[in-house]
């Protein structure tokens, strides 16, 4: 399987205010009597970046694959500007496809790798060598076309897969996990390149990942998936802040799930009894279930002095971890154990295991949502 895919003559940017929008409505897919994707709906708009994230199983590969058309859907429709494509092979689509494993041909260099694309498409030597030499110049590979991807290290050879899926100027660009096989920092690094190269570009993606740090770091909008549906989709500081159901709150980090009885709720603020913690205030995004749950992030937990109004509870010290930048805390508080996570710099050092301290927590750091499990 080739990393990029190749169609039509490029289709120019400008003035085309729907270019690089990628549409689903109510696809489905079935290997058997295993439902992989549950009638799913999601919208890419034009130069957005979107990551479909979830652990293995979850469907989200499947999704993208469907989208490039590798994949035959059961139900439903995929479109790629507002034109349906489900009768399409992947080279008709114009979308640009990077896979984990780069799939570069050994046999070919840098350059032959990137001009790959364009020779399929029967462009001209001359134009087709010149448009991958710039393709390489993009991605700062200018200098390294006639090495061989084993001369290349792994970030380099990820490049010449980028270069390649974008030197015919696709519709959208499909990333599934580029960067698994980096070390963290190259990771970090890449993630910066691709985030700079896109925005530059304004070129709509569709990004596949089971990593959380990426998915925060990188997108416009982060679509979460379970068991082949979409069980949240926002901006990454809204689905970390305010998820809606437990799994969620702990699939995207550390989080405190304090079980609580609504007192009162408006659809934006509720009133929640959390037991030995007393009453609180608390976001409310108007999630419905039998059973509820507050999810205060450890971070947004704070020490502080005793307050007449406001959310807050008396805690006991467990223990503290240093982890460099950051002090880890381990409390309990009226039956429940908490953590606070503060910077190294904030970190007091008078804090004693055994000591009464008083914790506190803003009302629109604090989210309430749905027990699942």
């Amino acid at each position: 399987m080739t990393a990029s895919v190749v169609s039509a003559e490029p289709i120019s940017r400008a003035g085309n205010a729907t270019h690089g929008a990628i549409e689903l409505r109510q696809v489905s897919k079935s290997y058997g009597d295993v439902l992989a994707v549950d009638q799913l709906d999601l919208m890419v708009q034009p130069g957005e970046f979107v990551t479909l994230l979830g652990p293995s199983g979850s469907g989200k590969t499947t999704t993208m694959m469907m989208v490039a058309g590798f994949e035959e859907h059961t139900a439903g429709s995929v479109l790629i500007d507002g034109r349906p494509v489900d009768t399409l092979p992947p080279r008709e689509r114009n979308l640009g496809v990077v896979f984990q494993n780069y799939a570069l041909f050994p046999h070919m260099s840098a350059l032959e790798n990137v001009e790959f694309a364009l020779r399929m498409r029967k462009v001209p030597r001359a134009e087709r060598r010149q448009r991958a030499a710039d393709a390489l110049d993009r991605v700062g590979l200018g200098k390294m076309g006639d090495r061989k991807p084993r001369q290349l290290s792994g970030g380099q050879q990820q490049r010449v897969a980028l270069a390649r899926a974008l030197v015919f100027n696709p519709a959208a660009l499909l990333l599934d996990e580029p960067m698994a096989a980096l070390d963290k920092r190259l990771r970090e690094q890449m993630q910066e390149e691709i985030k700079t190269l896109q925005k530059s570009l304004g070129i709509s993606v569709l990004f596949v990942t089971h990593d959380q740090d990426e998915a925060m770091a990188m997108s416009d909008r982060i679509v979460v998936m379970r068991d082949g549906k979409i069980v949240q989709a926002g901006p990454p500081s809204d689905v970390y802040n305010h998820p809606l159901t437990d799994w969620v709150a702990s699939f995207l980090g550390d989080t405190n799930l304090i079980p609580c009885t609504i007192v009162e709720r408006n659809g934006e603020e509720a009133v929640v009894d959390l037991g030995g913690l007393g009453l609180a205030r608390v976001r409310d995004r108007g999630a419905s279930g039998e059973n509820y749950a507050v999810s205060i992030r450890p971070e947004h937990l704070k020490f502080s002095t005793r307050a007449a109004e406001g959310n807050g509870c008396t805690a006991t010290l467990v223990s503290s971890t240093n982890l460099g930048a950051t002090v880890r805390h381990r409390l309990t508080a009226g039956g429940h154990e908490l953590q606070l996570r503060e910077l190294s710099s904030d970190a007091g050092d008078s804090l004693l295991p055994e000591e009464g301290l008083w914790v506190s927590w803003d009302a629109d750091k604090a989210q309430l949502l749905v027990l699942e499990s």
